[in-house]
């Protein structure tokens, strides 16, 4: 894939940096990422993999834009109430850059669409909020050998995990083996519109790191913080010897 001169000038404060290069760019520019929920995480993280250069982008939700999303959901304005998340989206991606290649999908994620919805996509973001979903997507990221990158929100906090299931190491089940007993969301518990911004940056930088296919990965650690007293740790995860099959086997 070629950097057309124009494409140079707009990401030269990224080809610049020796990590990153002519031929880092071009990975960016060739990689295709599916985001799904497009909400507090996924309104950052499509903002800044769009700003980045990132060729191929994938939307998945079936909701609609309402007032109460506005505080965090930082591609939408009031003026979009009522409308779906995905076309709002799409709208605002191609004013940045109408060179994406975009594919939204109004839909709520099941097993008999999944496939079809994530196959073509290289790296998997789970911007979702309903622990059913996360497990689902978690199960048919190890077994297609997809990487995941997943974010959650919640009052002040959040956490990041990045699993890479081309390589050995634990999955979502390991850090949460069961579906806790009380739903926890942004619309039971409340959550800081700053602390979306920053879990949503944060789950961009990690996809960006794998499509570089830098070393330092994420992929047996979590970091989890706390916006209110700007706190920030890593956490060893490891593999639980009672998971599902096939990260067991791994």
């Amino acid at each position: 894939m070629k950097i057309s001169s124009t494409e140079f000038k707009r990401y030269s404060k990224q080809i610049v940096l020796k990590d990153i290069g002519v031929l880092g760019q071009k990975k960016i520019s060739s990689a295709k990422v599916l985001v799904i929920g497009a909400g507090g995480l996924g309104c950052p993280l499509l903002l800044y993999l769009a700003n980045s250069g990132v060729g191929e982008i994938g939307i998945v939700d079936y909701d609609k834009i309402e007032i109460s999303n506005l505080n965090r959901q930082i591609l939408f304005t009031s003026q979009d109430i009522g409308k779906h998340k995905v076309n709002q989206a799409k709208k605002v991606i191609k004013k940045i850059n109408n060179k994406i290649k975009l594919k939204t999908f109004k839909n709520k994620i099941n097993k008999n669409n999944m496939d079809s919805i994530f196959k073509k996509f290289e790296i998997i973001c789970d911007c979702t909020d309903n622990f059913k979903i996360r497990y689902l997507i978690n199960d048919y990221c190890l077994k297609n050998k997809k990487i995941l990158v997943s974010a959650a929100i919640s009052k002040f906090d959040g956490q990041i995990f990045n699993f890479n299931f081309k390589k050995k190491g634990p999955c979502f089940r390991c850090f949460m083996p069961e579906i806790p007993k009380d739903e926890i969301n942004c619309e039971t518990e409340g959550v800081m519109s700053t602390a979306a911004g920053i879990a949503g940056t944060i789950q961009a930088n990690e996809v960006i790191k794998a499509i570089l296919n830098k070393k330092k990965f994420l992929t047996k650690e979590i970091i989890i913080f706390n916006s209110l007293y700007s706190s920030f740790r890593k956490v060893k995860l490891f593999k639980n010897p009672n998971c599902i099959k096939e990260c067991v086997k791994r």
